[in-house]
C-alpha cells in the first residue's frame, strides 16, 4: 500500500522562518514603538535581521535590529530572486537565513505556492520589512536580544486571496485537504493566520515567537500593510489542477460528471405514483381479461344459436378438432390403457412419427428386458461402474477465484495484468474490536479509553508472538508483512501513533495524545507511524460520524501482508501458514480476552473464505442424510400398495425403493467419475446438491414406471405388462428427461466456473439416471413383481410365504386409489365449470403480469456470508465490516502504454498540476470525486506523475539534486548529507555542492525532455521521503510504475490510486464497478489512451454487469430447446405451444417470487432458473400427453388425463420433490436455505398449481385435437 507522506509539508511550513538550533531564553521585554531597538518604520529599513539566539528545542530567534536593508552579493541575490521574485535589490535577510528558507520550503500547488512564498519571502527578506513588521516583544538569550513577538500587518485582500488559493489543495499521497493539517481546518484566512502565528511550546512544531497578523495599523506608527499581488487558481499561466482548485475556470466550465444512477420511469396519477412497468402490466392485464371475457361471451352466443351449431366446421372446432361428433361421446371415455391396447377397444391412437417409433421401440425393448432382466441389470451397472473408475482422479476446487470467475473474464485479465506489471494486491489480515451498544439508548460508547488501548497493546503483543511452522522454519508477522520503506510493518492501527511501543503510551500523553493525533496525524512528528508514514484515522477507527474520531466505537487493525501470484515461490504459502496460526490464536486466546472486557471481536484473514468453504462440506452432512432418508422412506411408501397388516411385507416396495436410490447415487458417481477422468475438478456444491437434485428428479420416473406396470391387467404375462407400461409412459418420460438434460446443459454456457461445472455434472447425472431407469430399474421392477407374485417377503426375498392371497392383482381387480378418484371425480369436475375457468385464467395471468413487474426489483449479487456456514466466524465479521468501515476499497486507474516522450501529449493528458489539460485523467477523477454518490469515488487520486513533476521542478530545492559528478544527491536531512544522527543536520558536509537537477531553462514548459524523464524517474522512485523533501517516491509509488522496458519512451503500466466510497450492499459493489468502467471508458475514448479501473473485488462482481443478459439468453435457449424437443417428439405445434406457455409462466412467476422473498440474481439463481425449465416440464408433459391420447370432448379428455396421470404427477412428482426440499430448510448453510430450499419449494408449488390447475383449464379450452379416433369414424372417412 502506498505510504502517504504529505504531512511532512506542514513541518516544513512551520520551519520556513526558523532554523533548527538551541536557545536559552531568560527574560522577555514588551516593546513600544520606536523603543531602544532603534526600530524605524520606513522604506529600506529592516525590523529584524540575522540570527541572535536559539531556543532549547533548536528553533532560531531573529535579531530585533532596526537597521537599513543590506545589499547581497550577486550569487545570493540570484538565489533570492529564484525563490522570491518580488524581492530585488537590498534585502533584510542573511545568506544563512535564506538558505534555511530555501531548504525547507516544499512545492504545494502553483497558485498556493506563489502566495505562500510571497508571505514568507516578504517576512524574511523584504527590504521594506519595517513598513509592515513591528517587533512587539524581545527576549534575552545568552545576553543577546532576540525577537519574542511581532505584529505582521497584511491587507485582508492578500489574506483572502492566499486562503482561497490554498483551501482546496490536496496532498498528493494523502488525498486530503492540506488546510486540515497546516491550518487546523481553518474556515477563513484569519483563523489560518491565527494558527500559523501562535507561539509554539518547546518541542512542538510552530513559530518560536508570537506572530500577530493584523490588518489595521495605529496612526502614530507610519506603517503600511503588506499587499503584494496574489495568484488565483484561475490564472491560466499557473495551470492549477481541478483537484486543488475546483473553482478554476477550466474546471467550472467543464461538463459535470454524469450521474450513474438512472432514475426509474414512474407515472403520477393524482396522489398515486406508480412505476411505468407496473402501469403497463395493469393495462395489459385489463386488455387481456377484456378480450378473454369478450371471447367467452361471443362463444356462448354462438353455442346458444342452433343455426350456428349445425355448421360442420363449428362442430369440428367445438369438438376440439376430433373427427367425430360430440354427441357420439355420451358414454364415459375408455381409459388411456384401453386406448393404447387396440386389441381390447374399438379405438386407436394416432401417434406422431417419432412417438410411433418410440412406442414400437419401447414395446420391443420392454419385452426384451422382461425376458432378460439379469443381462440388462448387469450390463447397465457395468457401464456406470466403469465411469466411476474416474473417481481415482477426483479433486475438489475450493479457490474462490477459480469458482466464481470465468477464464475469459475481462476483469480477471486486468487483474493478471495488474499483478504481473505492477504488484499483486496485498493480503489482508484484520481484527475489528468494538464496544457493545448501550442497553438504554442502543448507542455504542466510545472505544477510545486507556484500558482499551492497553488491551490493544496486549493483543498486538500476542500477534507479534505468533510463530507458524512452514517447512521446518518458524514464520512471524515480520517475515511476511508489507514494509513500504523496508523496515517496519505497515500495520494499520491506532497504536502507530505511539510507534507501536507500549512504553510510549505514558511518555506521549496517553489518550490525549491519541486524540491530538486524530487532528494532527499528518503534521506532528510524534504522530508519525513506526513505518515513517502518516496513518489516516479513518482507516484504523470505525463507527464514527463525520470526522468525530473520538466517538469511534471500534478499533480496526489491519495487517497488510505481501502477496505473490503465479510465481514459483513460497511467499503465499508462508503467509497462509501464518494466517492459519493467526486465526487459531484469535479463537483460542483473543476472543476470551476481549469478551472479558465486555467488547466484541470479529476477525478475518486472506485465506478465511477458502478455509470456511472447505469446512462447509461437513456442515450439512446430517441435513443431507436426513433428506435422503426421508426421500427413501417416501419412495418406499409410494411405490407399494395401500399397506395392510396382513400383507404389507409382500406388497411393500422397500427393496425396490432402496435399489432406485442406489441407482441415483451411481448415476451421480458416474457423472463425477467421467468428468474427473477428463480433468474437471468438482465443487462442494456439486457433492451436496446434485445427489439430492437427481434423486428428486429420478423419483418421479420411478413412481410413474411402477404405477404404470401396476395398472396393467393381471391376466397378461409380466413381460407384456412391462412392455405396455413402457409404451404408455416411455415417450413422456423420455420427453421430460431429455428436456431436463438440455436445460441443465444450457447452464454449461454460463461463464461462472462453479455454475458451469455444476450444470455439466448435473446434465450427465440426469442422463445417466434416465438410462439406468429404463434399463436397470425396469429390470429391478421385473424382479420385484416376480418376488411379489411368488409370495416372497420384501427385503428378504429368500423367504417365501406359503399362503398369500393379496398379491398385486392389476387393474381388473383393484379400485382406483383415493387420489386418482379425487382427481377424476372432484378436482376435474370443478375445473370444468366455466366460472372456475374464468377465475383461474384471470388469477394466473394476473400473477404472471405482476411477476413481470416484480422482476425489475430483483437485485444482482451474491452476499458472501450466504455461501458460508451460519456458524462461521466470518458471518459476524462481514456484518461488522458493513457497520464500522468508513472508507471503501482502494481503486486504481491503470494506464497502459503511457508515452512520456516530448513529442507525446500523454503527460499533460494524465497529470493535474501546472500546464496540465483541464480534461486530463487526474482532473476528471478529481471532478468525479465531487459527486461520490454516483461516481463511487471518494477522493482525488494520488498521482506519482504529479509528484514526479514537482520533484524534478527547480522550485523543489530539496528534492531532485545532483552531485557535481551528476549522480543522485539525496535531500539534506538524509545520509550522507546529514552530518549527525542525533542532532540537527547542517547545511555543509559532502552535499554542500549539490545543486538542483534542472534550471527552469532546462525544461520545456515545466516538462522534462524524454531523456530527462528517463534518467530521473528511477531516482524519484528510489528517493526516500523526508522533511527536506516529502515528494520522494519510494514507498508511496514503488509499485505504481512498471519500469520494465521504459527506456523506449513508453511505460507499459502505471497506476493512480484513490478509494471507493464505503460499499455496504451487493448493489453498491456492482454499481461502483459499473460506474468505474463507464468512467474509464469515457476517459479512454476522449484521451485516446488505454485506461482501465482495478479493484480487488472487480473480478468477482464483473459477472453481475451482464447477469440479466446471461439469464435471459440462457432461459431462452433452455425453453427453446424444450420446445423443439416437444415439437419433434409430439409433432404437434399446438401441444408444444401450450407446454411452452405454461413453462414461461412458471419461470416468470418463479422470478416474481424471487423478488418477493429477496433472492438475488446471480449465477446460482440463474442455474436454478435454467434447471427449473427442465423440472417444470414434468408438471406439464405427462398431463398434456395423456390429454392428447384421450377421446371425447375437451372437458372429458381433461378429466381422463387428470384421472390417469394427475395422481402420478401429484404423488410421484410434486410430493417427492416437496418432501426432499422441506428438509433443506434445516440446513446450516444459508445458501441451501435461500437458493435451494426457497427456490425449489417455490418451483414445486408453482409447478403443482400450473400443472394440475392452470394447464387442465387451458387444455379444456384451447387443447389440441385428440389423437384418438374410433374405428367406426375411420371407416366412414373417404
Amino acid at each position: 500500500m502506498a505510504i502517504r507522506l504529505g504531512f511532512l509539508l506542514s513541518i516544513s511550513i512551520f520551519l520556513v522562518l526558523f532554523i533548527v538550533c538551541l536557545v536559552h531564553a531568560d527574560t522577555r521585554f514588551p516593546l513600544t514603538p520606536n523603543s531602544s531597538t532603534g526600530e524605524r518604520h520606513s522604506e529600506g529599513y529592516c525590523a529584524m535581521y540575522d540570527i541572535c539566539g536559539k531556543r532549547t528545542d533548536g528553533k532560531v530567534l531573529n535579531c530585533p535590529l532596526g537597521s537599513p536593508a543590506v545589499k547581497p552579493d550577486d550569487l545570493v541575490s540570484s538565489k533570492i530572486q529564484s525563490l522570491c521574485p518580488t524581492i530585488t535589490g537590498d534585502v533584510c535577510c542573511s545568506e544563512f537565513q535564506f538558505d534555511t528558507l530555501r531548504t525547507q520550503v516544499q512545492q504545494v500547488v502553483p497558485a498556493c505556492l506563489r502566495n505562500f512564498l510571497n508571505l514568507f519571502c516578504e517576512l524574511t527578506c523584504s527590504p521594506n520589512q519595517s513598513l509592515f513588521i513591528n517587533v512587539t516583544s524581545i527576549a534575552q538569550v545568552d545576553n543577546n536580544s532576540t525577537v519574542d513577538g511581532i505584529d505582521f500587518y497584511i491587507t485582508d485582500a492578500f489574506g483572502e486571496g492566499m486562503y482561497e488559493s490554498c483551501k482546496e489543495v490536496k496532498f498528493g499521497t494523502m488525498n486530503s485537504r492540506a488546510i486540515e493539517f497546516i491550518g487546523a481546518g481553518a474556515k477563513n484566512f484569519k483563523e489560518w493566520f491565527a494558527f500559523i502565528g501562535r507561539q509554539a511550546p518547546l518541542g512542538v512544531p510552530g513559530s518560536p515567537y508570537a506572530i500577530k497578523f493584523r490588518s489595521s495599523i495605529p496612526e502614530p506608527l507610519g506603517m503600511k500593510p503588506m499587499n503584494v499581488s496574489t495568484y488565483s487558481c484561475g490564472d491560466g499561466s499557473l495551470g492549477c489542477s481541478c483537484g486543488d482548485c475546483p473553482s478554476s475556470p477550466v474546471c467550472s466550465n467543464a461538463v459535470p460528471p454524469s450521474s450513474h444512477k438512472k432514475g426509474s420511469c414512474s407515472v403520477k396519477i393524482g396522489s398515486l405514483k406508480a412505476k411505468c412497468i407496473d402501469l403497463a402490466m395493469t393495462i395489459v392485464y385489463i386488455i387481456l381479461v377484456s378480450v378473454f371475457l369478450g371471447w367467452r361471451l361471443f362463444h356462448w352466443n354462438r353455442v346458444k344459436n342452433p343455426a350456428l351449431r349445425t355448421k360442420p366446421f363449428w362442430n369440428v372446432m367445438e369438438g376440439g378438432g376430433e373427427l367425430h361428433s360430440v354427441n357420439q361421446q355420451k358414454e364415459e371415455n375408455p381409459s388411456m390403457l384401453q386406448i393404447l391396447q387396440g386389441a381390447h377397444t374399438r379405438s386407436g391412437v394416432k401417434l406422431s412419427i417419432v412417438q410411433g417409433y418410440m412406442s414400437n421401440f419401447y414395446r420391443v425393448y420392454g419385452t426384451w428386458v422382461a425376458r432378460n432382466p439379469i443381462l440388462t441389470l448387469c450390463s447397465s451397472l457395468g457401464i456406470v461402474l466403469v465411469l466411476c473408475l474416474g473417481l481415482i482422479r477426483f479433486k475438489v476446487e475450493t479457490r474462490p477465484e477459480k469458482l466464481w470467475v470465468g477464464p475469459g473474464s475481462k476483469a480477471a485479465q486486468e487483474k493478471q495484468f495488474f499483478d504481473s506489471h505492477l504488484a499483486p494486491f496485498y493480503r489482508i489480515e484484520q481484527l475489528l474490536l468494538a464496544t457493545s451498544p448501550n442497553i438504554d439508548h442502543g448507542k455504542a460508547p466510545s472505544i477510545i479509553t486507556e484500558d482499551n488501548i492497553k488491551l490493544l497493546f496486549e493483543i498486538q503483543r500476542k500477534v507479534d508472538g505468533i510463530r507458524a511452522n512452514y517447512s521446518g522454519s518458524m514464520i512471524s508477522l515480520a517475515d511476511i508483512c508489507m514494509k513500504p520503506l523496508d523496515q517496519d510493518c505497515a500495520t494499520q492501527s491506532v497504536l502507530q501513533y505511539f510507534k507501536m511501543d507500549p512504553e510510549n503510551f505514558d511518555n506521549y500523553g496517553g489518550v490525549e495524545h491519541l486524540k491530538y493525533c486524530f487532528e494532527h496525524y499528518s503534521s506532528a512528528e510524534k504522530c508519525m507511524s513506526a513505518f515513517k508514514g502518516p496513518l489516516d484515522p479513518s482507516t484504523a477507527l470505525g463507527g464514527f460520524s463525520g470526522n468525530n474520531y473520538s466517538e469511534a466505537s471500534a478499533f480496526i487493525i489491519t495487517y497488510p501482508v505481501n502477496n505473490v501470484v503465479n510465481k514459483n515461490g513460497n511467499e503465499s504459502e508462508r503467509a497462509i501458514a501464518w494466517e492459519k496460526a493467526f486465526i487459531q490464536m484469535v479463537k483460542d486466546e483473543l476472543l476470551q480476552m476481549v469478551q472479558s472486557k465486555n467488547l466484541t471481536l470479529s476477525f478475518s484473514s486472506e485465506s478465511s473464505i477458502e478455509e470456511e468453504l472447505k469446512r462447509e462440506s461437513t456442515a450439512d452432512v446430517i441435513t443431507i442424510m436426513i433428506s435422503y432418508l426421508v426421500m427413501f422412506a417416501y419412495i418406499s411408501l409410494t411405490l407399494g400398495d395401500t399397506p395392510h397388516l396382513s400383507s404389507f411385507y409382500i406388497s411393500s416396495k422397500v427393496l425396490l425403493g432402496l435399489s432406485g436410490v442406489v441407482l441415483v447415487m451411481l448415476s451421480v458417481l458416474g457423472s463425477v467419475g467421467f468428468f474427473s477422468a477428463v480433468g474437471v475438478k468438482s465443487t462442494l456444491i456439486i457433492m451436496e446438491v446434485i445427489p439430492f437434485l437427481v434423486l428428486a428428479v429420478g423419483v418421479d420416473n420411478m413412481c410413474i414406471l411402477v404405477h404404470a406396470v401396476k395398472r396393467q391387467h393381471m391376466e397378461l404375462p409380466l413381460e407384456e405388462r412391462v412392455s405396455n407400461a413402457l409404451v404408455e409412459v416411455g415417450p413422456s418420460i423420455t420427453l421430460a428427461s431429455l428436456s431436463e438434460v438440455l436445460a441443465f446443459a444450457v447452464g454449461s454456457f454460463i461463464p461462472m466456473p462453479a455454475c458451469r461445472v455444476f450444470s455439466m455434472f448435473a446434465a450427465l447425472a440426469i442422463l445417466l439416471d434416465f438410462l439406468l431407469q429404463v434399463t436397470a430399474f425396469v429390470a429391478l421392477i421385473v424382479f420385484d413383481f416376480l418376488r411379489s407374485e411368488d409370495r416372497r417377503i420384501d427385503c428378504f426375498p429368500c423367504i417365501k410365504v406359503s399362503s398369500y392371497a393379496n398379491v398385486d392383482k392389476g387393474v381388473d381387480h383393484t379400485k382406483p386409489g383415493l387420489l386418482a378418484r379425487y382427481m377424476k371425480e372432484i378436482h376435474a369436475p370443478i375445473l370444468s365449470l366455466w366460472g372456475v375457468k374464468i377465475i383461474i385464467i384471470s388469477v394466473f395471468v394476473a400473477f404472471t403480469l405482476a411477476s413481470i413487474a416484480l422482476c425489475t426489483r430483483i437485485e444482482p449479487g451474491l452476499e458472501q456470508k450466504i455461501v458460508l456456514p451460519q456458524d462461521s466466524y466470518l458471518q459476524g465479521y462481514f456484518n461488522n465490516v458493513s457497520e464500522y468501515l468508513r472508507i471503501g476499497p482502494p481503486l486504481y486507474f491503470v494506464v497502459k502504454n503511457y508515452n512520456y516522450s516530448s513529442e507525446s501529449r500523454n503527460t499533460n493528458q494524465l497529470c493535474s498540476i501546472s500546464h496540465c489539460d483541464s480534461d486530463s485523467l487526474l482532473n476528471q477523477i478529481a471532478r468525479a470525486s465531487l459527486t461520490p454518490e454516483s461516481s463511487y469515488i471518494a477522493k482525488p487520486a494520488a498521482s506519482w506523475l504529479d509528484d514526479f513533476l514537482v520533484w524534478i521542478s527547480p522550485e523543489a530545492f530539496g528534492c531532485c539534486r545532483k552531485f557535481t559528478n551528476a549522480t543522485y544527491c539525496p535531500p539534506s536531512d538524509q545520509p550522507p548529507c546529514c552530518s549527525s544522527s542525533d542532532g540537527p543536520c547542517s547545511l555543509g558536509g559532502v552535499c554542500k555542492d549539490c545543486t538542483t537537477c534542472f534550471r527552469h531553462s532546462d525544461l520545456q514548459n515545466d516538462r522534462p525532455s524524454t531523456t530527462q524523464f528517463k534518467d530521473k524517474l528511477p531516482w524519484f522512485l528510489s528517493a526516500l521521503p523526508s522533511a527536506a523533501c516529502a515528494k520522494g517516491g519510494h514507498g508511496a509509488y514503488t509499485t505504481s510504475v512498471d519500469l520494465q522496458g521504459y527506456e523506449s519512451g513508453v511505460i507499459q503500466a502505471s497506476s493512480f490510486r484513490t478509494y471507493h466510497t464505503p460499499l455496504n450492499k451487493q448493489s453498491d459493489y456492482v454499481n461502483s464497478l459499473r460506474a468505474a468502467k463507464e468512467f474509464s471508458s469515457k476517459v479512454s475514448d476522449s484521451l485516446k489512451i488505454e485506461i482501465f479501473p482495478y479493484s480487488v473485488f472487480y473480478m468477482f462482481f464483473e459477472q453481475y454487469l451482464d447477469i440479466w443478459k446471461t439469464a435471459l439468453i440462457s432461459l431462452s435457449i433452455a425453453i427453446g430447446a424444450v420446445f423443439i424437443v416437444c415439437l419433434v417428439i409430439t409433432c404437434s405445434l399446438w401441444s408444444s405451444a401450450i407446454i411452452l406457455l405454461v413453462l414461461v409462466m412458471i419461470i416468470v412467476d418463479l422470478m416474481g417470487v424471487m423478488a418477493i422473498v429477496g433472492i438475488q440474481l446471480n449465477a446460482i439463481s440463474v442455474v436454478n432458473l435454467v434447471m427449473s425449465v427442465g423440472i417444470a416440464v414434468e408438471f406439464c408433459v405427462h398431463i398434456t400427453h395423456a390429454f392428447s391420447v384421450s377421446s371425447g370432448d375437451k372437458d372429458q379428455r381433461m378429466k381422463e388425463a387428470l384421472g390417469t396421470m394427475g395422481a402420478s404427477v401429484f404423488s410421484g412428482i410434486t410430493l417427492t420433490k416437496l418432501v426432499g426440499v422441506i428438509v433443506l430448510c434445516f440446513s446450516r448453510t444459508e445458501v441451501f436455505v435461500v437458493y435451494y430450499f426457497r427456490m425449489y419449494l417455490s418451483l414445486v408449488l408453482l409447478g403443482f398449481f400450473h400443472g394440475l390447475v392452470f394447464l387442465p383449464v387451458v387444455l379444456s379450452m384451447f387443447g389440441p385435437p385428440s389423437r384418438s379416433e374410433s374405428t367406426e369414424q375411420q371407416d366412414q372417412q373417404p
